[in-house]
């Protein structure tokens, strides 16, 4: 028997540390050559380790979450047999140094497997056997189902009976002061006339506490955010765009798209951005606070805040000013879609210089988006609502959409963001300019 010391391998791209966020193995566990042993993740990848031997465990490593330093100790295995250990380690320092291709970023790992269990047939009680023997009376049934007859229909909206029933409420207990229950009223019964008070859905159900460690991920969000909340002086700007036109003819691009994806508002979005950044050069940054430089980018690298079951993730397309509007729509796809199944590569994840972030169909009246750090400055396109719009005099129905922008004041002066909110609103509220040389 001898013991092999498998330490944390240099994953590249000069990381120095990385941390544990799942072990798949637990001390005493038998694992076979290239059986998983954890996952650990750096800032760009989430990559795992497996077995370079086969044998037990008999030391692991810290716990998820802890944070190691490359080459030190992941962990110990027993091998039985003769095994040339120093043959092995060799090896493994020769192809750490060899070129390997990029680790996937984010590979997908499933924390839990899902398995569905048949529940039991039980056998029937001697009531039950009782029960469906002798068939119910007429006078039982009566008894069992309480009669409609004499009682008054209840007028409510199926957003008030949703609402009631999601609380436990009886609605005909509810008074209502018009012709129908109003959410008012349904106020009014829990704040005075139940007696009760508010009673949320569940009854006198109680929760326990629960405590969650942040890691992984959601400690990597958590460390972004405050760093950028801390060093960035953020500014919010939010200003109303008409997007009737460009809506009108995203419909009729998607009628007549053929083979081709189809169109959200994003790639159209995302063109009016790219042909309104040429003058405005100082929102398409990065800011090297450390250094004190600023580069102006010129190529138009934009991120895309996703969400995913591991947390937000922001998937970059490359050079997006080179792409017609086909080819941002399918780029978004592709990139949204390895960012949820985990298999965006480091590459995808790195690079941005300006970021874009939608809550999609949740919309949002305005936002005030955090700035993803070293870029200065995120847009936020809220939810499109149709309003009432007086055009000359005369009240029009228009499809309307706030669009907000958050700047780091350090470089961006509120008169460029409002300056550059104007010139994008110019190509959405034209959006046959999108397509002009």
């Amino acid at each position: 028997m001898s013991k092999y010391i498998f330490n944390l391998p240099d994953i590249g791209e000069g990381i120095a540390e990385a941390e544990i966020v799942k072990w798949h193995v637990k001390v005493g566990d038998v694992v076979a050559e290239d059986d998983q042993l954890a996952d650990v993740m750096t800032d760009k990848a989430t990559v795992e380790m497996e077995a370079p031997v086969s044998g037990t465990i008999t030391a692991i490593a810290g716990e998820e979450g802890d944070i190691l330093s490359i080459g030190s100790m992941l962990v110990e295995i027993e091998v039985e047999g003769d095994v040339d250990l120093e043959e092995l380690e060799e090896l493994e320092a020769s192809d750490g140094n060899s070129d390997k291709p990029e680790p996937a970023a984010a590979k997908s790992v499933q924390d839990t497997e899902i398995k569905e269990k048949k529940p039991k047939e039980s056998a029937p009680s001697e009531a039950q056997k009782e029960s469906e023997e002798s068939p119910a009376t007429d006078t039982e049934e009566a008894d069992a189902k309480p009669s409609d007859e004499g009682r008054q229909k209840v007028l409510a909206t199926p957003a008030v009976r949703k609402r009631a029933a999601d609380l436990g409420v009886d609605l005909s207990q509810v008074k209502a002061q018009g012709d129908h229950i109003r959410h008012s009223d349904l106020d009014a019964y829990l704040n005075y006339g139940s007696g009760q008070g508010y009673r949320p859905s569940g009854g006198s159900q109680k929760r326990t506490n629960e405590v969650i460690k942040v890691i992984g991920m959601r400690r990597k969000i958590a460390q972004n955010m405050a760093e950028s909340k801390r060093n960035i002086p953020h500014f919010s700007y939010v200003d109303e765009i008409d997007m009737t036109e460009i809506e009108d003819m995203r419909a009729d691009l998607n009628s007549n798209r053929g083979n081709r994806p189809k169109l959200t508002i994003l790639p159209l979005i995302i063109a009016a951005i790219c042909k309104s950044l040429p003058d405005f050069p100082m929102l398409n940054a990065t800011f090297d606070d450390e250094a004190g430089v600023v580069t102006r980018h010129g190529a138009v690298h934009l991120g895309m805040a996703t969400q995913t079951d591991q947390g937000l993730m922001v998937p970059v397309l490359k050079n997006a000013q080179d792409m017609n509007i086909w080819q941002l729509a399918a780029e978004i796809g592709r990139l949204a879609a390895s960012a949820r199944d985990g298999s965006a590569k480091a590459a995808d994840l790195s690079g941005s210089t300006l970021t874009l972030t939608s809550l999609g169909p949740l919309g949002g009246i305005a936002t005030t988006p955090v700035i993803n750090r070293p870029e200065v400055a995120i847009i936020g396109p809220n939810k499109i609502v149709e309003r009432p719009v007086i055009i000359d005099g005369e009240i029009h129905a228009r499809k309307l959409m706030n669009l907000s922008i958050s700047c780091d004041h350090r470089v961006v002066d509120g008169y460029d963001a409002a300056s550059y909110v104007q010139a994008l609103k110019h190509f959405l509220e034209t959006p046959v300019l999108l397509f002009a040389e």
